[in-house]
């Protein structure tokens, strides 16, 4: 048994499966010099980038960093996901992120516990 969550969540499989149809796609393509096989695998693997994100918005895909361990299952909805994830890429992008200090206070860390050098 693992001692760390290893983030196998439902948008990670979902964006994982569309992805490895996409470069199948791709390597088809390769395989029989067609451009049109190229273009549409290489399309179907940025939809699976667009999958895994709308599902990591949707609350299920996992934040960055540790979490307890009654949250570890595949199946657990992050619940936290609408408000947007500290540090999470994503999120910023959806413009759900916060930065500064108040975002990490607000995610449950506390303010002295953070080295000024990791505040934006």
């Amino acid at each position: 048994m693992s001692l760390y969550d290893e983030g196998h969540t439902i948008a990670g499989w979902t964006g994982v499966g569309v992805a490895t149809a996409g470069s199948c796609v791709l390597g088809v393509g390769v395989c029989v010099v067609s451009v049109p096989y190229l273009v549409g695998g290489a399309a179907i693997v940025g939809l699976g980038v667009l999958v895994t994100w709308v599902l990591h918005l949707a609350g299920w895909g996992k934040p960055p960093g540790v979490r307890p361990r009654d949250q570890w299952g595949m199946r657990v909805r992050d619940t936290a996901a609408r408000g947007g994830h500290p540090g999470c890429v994503g999120c910023r992008l959806a413009g759900r992120g916060r930065s500064g200090e108040n975002a990490l206070v607000g995610a449950g860390v506390g303010a002295e516990s953070i080295p000024l050098s990791s505040v934006e």
